[in-house]
């Protein structure tokens, strides 16, 4: 119903200007339209990037979806703005977990915010019909507009973007594999090891630093290849109890080699890290991958670690 008296209102504004002639003429102005692109997609959501055109979005977007097999089978977008396969998404006011951008989701000319499509359940200044997670392995066919205002209409719609979601991936890679792709690394900005936070960049010079007898590194090691893992979707259960020995008894506030000086006797981590290597091998666990991995992480899976 919002969706049909959105575009409705719309109408009628853009209708009484023509006729009554007693709206300036700049309100026949519209708005750039929005340029959108898919930055991320896991089993349950895709994130879409959603940046103002040179007019901004000062009255914020609003995104329009549906499932791709849908989108097919009707030849297109619905007719009907009542039809159940079609959903909506206004975004216009202020995000508190997806954050981003001095003024939410309105936007300068130029400015960009992601919008996390599968994931708005918890999410404020938005406005939609959708709150569940996507399905896996699923295309989705997007776009949006610029909303109009007082002063300029909305603009026209984006051009239709693409994007699935991802199938889970419960099963582990070595840590010679993800020394040696990190292309291939689940996306993350620092990963935790002991009580010091870690950037990519310092997780792969720690992956190619030699232990030389510090078990501190050889720890270290096994330990980012299962964090890895698990942030990509295998399930770590197996290894839990091991990981939270690591890094609260063992780790705590070292500083692993490269990046700082921390030492450990490589006695006192022998059963973790052997533990954690079983796992990382597909010995212990739902088992080892044997093809390249997608990139994703569920929530689930995240909040187990890092929440």
């Amino acid at each position: 119903m919002l969706r049909r008296m959105l575009h409705g209102l719309t109408a009628f504004v853009l209708a009484a200007t023509i006729t009554t002639g007693l709206v300036s003429s700049a309100r026949a102005a519209l708005y750039d339209a929005p340029s959108i692109q898919v930055v991320k997609a896991t089993p349950s959501y895709v994130t879409v990037k959603v940046t103002a055109g040179p007019s901004g979005a000062p009255d914020g977007f609003y995104v329009e979806w549906m499932y791709k097999s849908q989108y097919d089978a009707l030849g297109g977008w619905p007719s009907d703005p009542y039809d159940p396969s079609l959903y909506y998404c206004i975004f216009d006011g202020n995000p508190t977990w997806h954050v981003g951008g001095a003024d939410g989701y309105r936007l300068g000319p130029g400015e960009s915010i992601n919008v996390v499509l599968g994931e708005l359940y918890d999410e404020t200044g938005v406005t939609t019909d959708y709150l569940n997670e996507l399905v896996q392995k699923q295309g989705v066919v997007v776009h949006a507009y610029t909303v109009g205002d007082a002063s300029q209409g909305q603009s026209p719609f984006t051009a239709d973007l693409f994007g699935a979601t991802t199938a889970s991936n419960n099963c582990t890679y070595t840590l010679g594999y993800w020394k040696t792709h990190g292309s291939a690394w689940p996306t993350f900005t620092t990963m935790m090891l002991g009580t010091v936070a870690y950037t990519k960049t310092q997780l792969l010079s720690i992956l190619n630093k030699q232990a030389n007898g510090n078990g501190l590194i050889i720890l270290a090691h096994q330990l980012i290849a299962a964090q890895l893992n698990i942030l990509n979707g295998a399930d770590g259960s197996a290894v839990a109890s091991f990981i939270a020995d690591a890094n609260n008894n063992l780790i705590g506030g070292l500083v692993v080699p490269p990046v700082g000086a921390g030492w450990l006797d490589p006695a006192l981590t022998d059963a973790d890290t052997n533990a954690l290597d079983d796992f990382n091998n597909g010995l212990t666990g739902p088992g080892h991958c044997g093809t390249t991995p997608t990139r994703h992480s569920t929530w689930g899976e995240i909040k187990t670690l890092y929440r």
